[in-house]
């Protein structure tokens, strides 16, 4: 390992660090703009420059200067000083004074360097250069004369996403970062060009001129539109949830976020559940909480009472829905909610046992039955790393586009009982391979790809799309038969934790209670309607697709009347006359933990060995399509999102397309 000295400090930095890297691991604060550390280095903004001996007696920019032994390097000398004031007067030259009006004030790097760098003075007295508006689709605003030409944007793009869809035209003067043909950005993480881009130039549409950073509270949080549990912070003003932004864990989401998870919180103020209803002269009324208890007592359930849990559900709740059902001397609890019903006797056959970082490492990776750019965008980004590093992908399922080279096998799963050559070979052949079996295959595929994943050596995977699913699992939120043995029970009530993609038709002569957030699809069906709380106004445990248990803070309150699920649930006990073993939600967390102490201990899961393949298993069935119809609108909360239903239209179904100035 290299030796060099910063300052006078000598440190050892790693074989192929840059001068930027060796001066933040000495502890010094290197100015920059176009630099990231997810990013390949452009070089363009010269805002890092550096004085480095022996070499050429001029600043250089330190992040493309590799670091070698025996330099040494002043980060604080005049010739820096005045380096930096001078980089900095020269981006400032055509950058309009917008600091009142811009969104990405408090916010913004510009902002801070040229205080804590720039001269505090210009000398420049000529015409500033104005650029038109770029369109780049519903999420992102742009102003693009306030770009300094970083290319942040540009190379995410490229790199991190896979899509070409941003990019510089012209040269000097009159280049211009644009979408080529003014389209819309498309791609499901398009919005994070925005946590980027280190000036105003790219904000966010939906939150423009909402609030100043200052104002808001910031609580953190887990993002529910998926599985993949990507770690967000919630930024709120009074009661309304203002926007999400990702937080960085390098071993969940880096430091990116999925489109839905961060624009669907505007879904969260609208078609809001806020009072009691009940199903009264064949239409729902307004009711009380005490009318609406008394009408289940009266349905004398007793035994015959079933609870099924939604996609976005926390773990408390489904353990305080279980506990009920317990006391009135019911196991009729289940989570697939779509009638899915694969055997979950050994949670490790139905978990992403690669996890997301060791998936990266794979050399050939199968995926069957998985539209993953849609399910968990985070995880073909994972995907493409592995592809950059040589890995080769193989696809059972309809074509779709996976944004690096794949080779498609057709959509009949039963291609997994005869693979083409090059498949075997490519498994044989790799030290680390990864299985993924989507939601679509777990029918018709789950043991063959368990016994292929065996054969190979490979990493099994079971990729879901809920973001309850495996906290669901971990509870024994499941019956052997799924969906179909609570149909068979004949319930007389029907519990639905926010359930609202099941079919409530086979529970026409029962009861039905909804116990959920939205005006969806679930309220619609239900004779009694409770109003609860959404993810963003409780604490909640929740648990990702790879078994990595995460907690969520409550960044708000429930409007009007709705309370939190677990008091809901709680009260309900009391008027069913049975007793819970809860009356607060520490008392009901630790008995939650005390059944599955798993669920205590933040972190991956253990769910111990797979168990043991069938090696005759057979694939069978064809995949004419994938679960998930619409990116955009896959959950109650999206779909009361005017911005999801806004992209769904306009990215998706072909909408009538806005104009840069709307």
């Amino acid at each position: 390992m290299p030796k060099v000295s910063v300052d006078g400090q000598e440190i050892e930095v790693p074989e192929g660090a840059t001068v930027l890297q060796a001066c933040e691991l000495a502890g010094k604060e290197i100015p920059r703009f176009c630099y990231h550390e997810r990013l390949s280095i452009a070089g363009n903004c010269r805002m890092c420059l550096v004085e480095v001996k022996p070499g050429p007696p001029k600043p250089q920019a330190s992040c493309a200067l590799p670091a070698t032994e025996g330099q040494e390097i002043r980060t604080d000398s005049q010739m820096v000083k005045t380096a930096r004031e001078g980089v900095m007067e020269f981006l400032l030259i055509n950058h309009p004074l917008d600091c009142p009006i811009c969104d990405q004030g408090g916010e913004c790097d510009l902002q801070d360097q040229s205080v804590a760098y720039g001269r505090g003075a210009t000398r420049y007295e000529e015409n500033k250069r104005a650029v038109t508006e770029k369109y780049m689709g519903p999420l992102i605003k742009t102003v693009m004369t306030r770009c300094i030409h970083c290319t942040r944007c540009v190379r995410f793009s490229e790199e991190i996403a896979g899509v070409d869809e941003i990019g510089a035209v012209g040269r000097g003067e009159d280049m211009q970062i644009t979408t080529y043909l003014e389209q819309a950005a498309e791609h499901e993480l398009s919005a994070n060009v925005i946590d980027l881009c280190p000036v105003g130039a790219l904000t966010s549409r939906p939150y423009a001129f909402e609030a100043r950073p200052w104002e808001l509270k910031k609580t953190l949080s887990i993002d529910v539109s998926d599985a993949v549990g990507a770690n967000i912070r919630l930024d709120s003003r009074g009661r309304e949830v203002m926007r999400a932004l990702p937080r960085v864990n390098d071993a969940v989401n880096e430091e990116w976020l999925s489109d839905k998870g961060r624009y669907m919180v505007d879904g969260l103020s609208k078609r809001r559940l806020d009072k009691v209803f009940m199903r009264k002269k064949g239409g729902l009324k307004p009711s009380t909480w005490d009318e609406a208890f008394k009408a289940i007592a009266k349905a004398k359930p007793g035994k015959s009472i079933a609870a099924i849990a939604g996609d976005m559900v926390d773990c408390e709740t489904m353990f305080a829905a279980k506990s009920l059902l317990k006391a009135c001397g019911s196991n009729l609890i289940e989570g697939r909610q779509t009638g899915m019903d694969y055997d979950v006797s050994n949670l490790a056959a139905v978990n992403f046992n690669s996890t997301f970082e060791g998936l990266e490492h794979a050399q050939a990776i199968l995926i069957v039955g998985s539209y993953i750019r849609w399910e968990a965008p985070l995880v073909n980004v994972r995907i493409r790393k592995a592809v950059k590093r040589g890995a080769k992908v193989f696809v059972v399922g309809p074509e779709w586009e996976t944004t690096y080279p794949a080779t498609f096998l057709g959509n009949d799963l039963s291609v997994l009982n005869d693979l083409p050559g090059e498949v075997t070979d490519a498994f044989k052949a790799a030290d680390k391979s990864a299985v993924i079996v989507g939601g679509g295959a777990l029918k018709g595929a789950h043991g063959k790809a368990l016994a292929l994943a065996s054969e190979w050596g490979a990493d099994f995977n079971v990729l879901h799309f809920s973001a309850a699913r495996m906290g669901g699992l971990m509870l024994g939120f499941a019956q052997k038969g799924g969906m179909a043995d609570i149909v068979a029970a004949k319930p007389k009530v029907v519990i639905s934790l926010g359930a609202d993609e099941m079919d409530f038709e086979p529970f026409a002569g029962a009861l039905k209670v909804y116990i959920g957030h939205h005006g969806d699809k679930g309220a619609h069906a239900a004779d009694i309607i409770l109003p609860a709380a959404s993810y963003a106004e409780k604490d909640g445990t929740y648990v990702n697709t790879e078994g990595r248990v995460q907690f969520a803070e409550k960044a708000v309150f429930a409007p009007g009347d709705a309370r939190e699920d677990w008091t809901i649930l709680r009260a309900l006990a009391d008027a069913l006359k049975v007793k819970v073993a809860f009356d607060s939600f520490s008392q009901l967390q630790a008995a939650m933990i005390a059944e599955v102490p798993a669920l205590g201990e933040e972190g991956l899961a253990d769910y111990g060995a797979l168990p043991k393949a069938d090696s005759n298993a057979k694939a069978e069935g064809t995949m004419t399509a994938y679960p998930i119809k619409d990116f955009y609108l896959t959950n109650p909360i999206a779909r009361a999102s005017e911005v999801m239903q806004r992209c769904s239209s306009e990215l998706l179904h072909g909408g009538e397309l806005a104009e840069a100035a709307e």
